[in-house]
């Protein structure tokens, strides 16, 4: 079974995600973060955004968790309001 990691920021502006969205997609994913994927949505009205990053396994989960946890505030996209992790029950893309 898979893993997600779902994040909640609050104080998102469109700035922030602009350069946030920049910084993913110009480094790509760190080594120490061994997602799958990674999903980042924004509620431009809320000022609110959801990161949700699927892991394989959960070694990879815990490895990830534990570099994401060390990020410096600076590099998330906005203030940290919760973290959480699910299990993967359904997966489907087009």
């Amino acid at each position: 079974m898979a893993f997600a990691r779902v994040v909640e920021f609050s104080g998102v502006n469109k700035e922030r995600i602009e350069q946030t969205r920049d910084q993913i997609g110009e480094g790509g994913r760190p080594d120490e973060i061994p997602a799958t994927e990674i999903m980042l949505l924004w509620n431009e009205e809320a000022e609110t955004s959801l990161a949700i990053l699927f892991f394989d396994s959960e070694e990879d989960y815990r490895k990830g968790d534990a570099a994401l946890n060390a990020m410096p505030a600076g590099d998330t996209p906005g203030g940290r309001t919760s973290v959480r992790r699910y299990d993967v029950v359904v997966r489907m893309t087009a």
